[in-house]
């Protein structure tokens, strides 16, 4: 289906679903088939708002592929719905682009990723920093140094979201923080090996969970990657995106997030060729690699294990002890089994039992999607 659109249903039509269904309106690599949302009329009035009021909307998934024929699903409903939504539409054969997290839990994200194993369909996460144009300078320019040593991430905001954010347990951490995380494996071309984490919340922080962390993280190749941030830091705020120093053996540069990145000594950057940015370059990656069968920046294997420095971040600062990935994706794997095993899932138990070891499988599965996709977008 080279020079086909991608026939498309979008699930979750709320304030990011209708970015996602106006980017598969407007361009030629996907047919906007349908919407689904709980709310209908929330979904009616999404395609009403895009001049499409001919679009069938439906309540669920069932419901919409009993009206429609349709090559993927693009999962924009809250975080708790990710896994049950995903899940069907693999089960029925359907590739699968989701809003950031994979799922709510590890565990659930990993059994997601034995799930596009067993029925063989394309599940991407779209990591949309990770599409950014500044960073893509960035790594260009410090490509040039050599070997990399240390990268960093100051992030300081003070938003008022009100609802769930203030009331949830790891607010930074766990709403916020796998954006520079993700951004970081992208950076420095490596995956994280362990972290030791402290969570604390400032006297005067309007949020009930801690809303700063300060984590650092080994990475693959011996570099270190320190984050520290805040949600409840006003004056003198940092960008959305942070603001970034890494340093190698020939030189540094830093990012302030909002601006072009900058050298010392000064080196000439190869920057990627980024024809949308953001959410809709990960979009219409998704569609490129359904297309062709080729891989894309952000399929579940490789994500997760940014997801997974999130979940091992929250447990070091609990435990109050550095924690390695790779043990903190074999507790979430057997959960995972537990769990397949308890809604007799036997395809997915044991497409994640014949695994072996989780992090081999998961770094090995996106060195190789790497190799298919070099640029990463």
């Amino acid at each position: 289906m080279s020079d086909q659109p991608v026939r498309i249903v979008v699930v979750g039509a709320g304030n990011m679903g209708r970015r996602w269904i106006a980017i598969a309106e407007e361009s030629p690599a996907f047919e906007l088939v349908g919407v689904v949302d709980i709310f209908t009329d929330g979904a009616r009035a999404a395609v009403d708002g895009v001049g499409r009021s001919d679009l069938p909307v439906a309540g669920t998934l069932e419901e919409m592929l009993q009206q429609v024929a349709t090559d993927a699903v693009a999962n924009v409903t809250i975080p708790a719905a990710h896994f049950d939504v995903t899940r069907a539409a693999l089960a029925r054969g359907l590739h699968v682009v989701s809003e950031k997290p994979a799922a709510a839990t590890l565990a659930e994200s990993l059994a997601l990723a034995a799930a596009s194993e067993l029925h063989d369909r394309l599940f991407v996460v779209s990591q949309s920093r990770r599409h950014n144009s500044q960073l893509h300078e960035l790594k260009s320019q410090v490509s040039a140094f050599g070997r990399i040593g240390i990268a960093t991430t100051e992030f300081f905001k003070a938003p008022h979201f009100g609802g769930f954010r203030d009331e949830m347990a790891h607010p930074l951490l766990v709403d916020m923080a796998i954006h520079p995380f993700d951004s970081a494996r992208f950076l420095l071309d490596a995956d994280p090996v362990a972290v030791y984490c402290e969570e604390y919340n400032p006297a005067w922080s309007w949020y009930r969970g801690d809303a700063a962390a300060t984590a650092i993280f080994e990475m693959t190749g011996g570099a270190r990657y320190i984050y520290t941030g805040s949600w409840a830091s006003p004056g003198a705020e940092t960008s959305w995106n942070g603001a970034w120093r890494v340093s190698g053996e020939g030189g540094s540069a830093v990012w302030n997030g909002d601006d072009r990145p900058q050298s010392d000594p000064v080196s000439a950057a190869q920057i990627d060729d980024l024809r949308y940015g953001g959410v809709s370059e990960a979009l219409h990656s998704f569609a490129g690699a359904v297309r062709t069968g080729g891989a894309c920046s952000g399929e579940v294997h490789e994500n997760i294990l940014s997801l997974a420095m999130v979940e091992a971040a929250v447990i070091s600062a609990q435990r109050g002890q550095r924690v390695r990935i790779d043990d903190v994706l074999e507790e979430a794997r057997a959960h995972a089994i537990a769990s397949a095993v308890e809604r007799g899932d036997d395809g997915v138990r044991a497409a994640l039992e014949s695994w072996g070891d989780a992090g081999a499988h998961l770094r090995g599965w996106g060195a190789r999607s790497a190799a298919l996709d070099p640029a990463g977008a």
